[in-house]
């Protein structure tokens, strides 16, 4: 793991891990494993062309990270 994924990650600061975290407190914290994870199993909700830069490098680095290189989605 990078020291970037020590920290848990804010939903509320990725519009579209916000919308993947509906029901949870989105100001709280989730481990970056864990977000990963969110993103792999609801890839159907995420509209990918509306990703900002930032929340696309997030993703490139959490799959990089945990999914050696490979986001499972279908």
């Amino acid at each position: 793991m990078t020291a970037a994924f020590v920290a848990p990650i804010v939903p509320a600061d990725f519009p579209e891990l916000k919308l993947l975290a509906w029901n949870r407190d989105v100001a709280r914290p989730i481990p970056a494993e864990e977000v990963f994870e969110l993103y792999e199993r609801n890839w159907r909700f995420v509209d990918a062309e509306h990703l900002t830069t930032r929340e696309a490098k997030l993703i490139r680095e959490l799959t990089r990270v945990f999914g050696n290189g490979v986001l499972l989605i279908s």
